[in-house]
């Protein structure tokens, strides 16, 4: 799950979104989702479950090293 922070960088940025509206969608602060982002923080279950619903992925993308998101 080393790599979750990237992806979910990568989906928020394909869709246009800042830190501070990622982080309303997920009900979190906007430096929470920088943290996450960074790697400094480690989602939790609710979490990468939110952000599969949110972007339309499976979470088995968000959390596995190697499966990449598709473009």
């Amino acid at each position: 799950m080393e790599r979750f922070g990237e992806k979910l960088h990568t989906l928020r940025s394909r869709q246009g979104l800042t830190l501070r509206q990622m982080g309303d969608r997920l009900s979190v602060s906007h430096t929470f989702v920088a943290r996450l982002e960074k790697g400094e923080k480690i989602p939790n279950v609710a979490m990468v479950l939110r952000v599969s619903r949110i972007f339309n992925v499976s979470t088995d993308v968000l959390i596995k090293d190697e499966l990449e998101l598709e473009d």
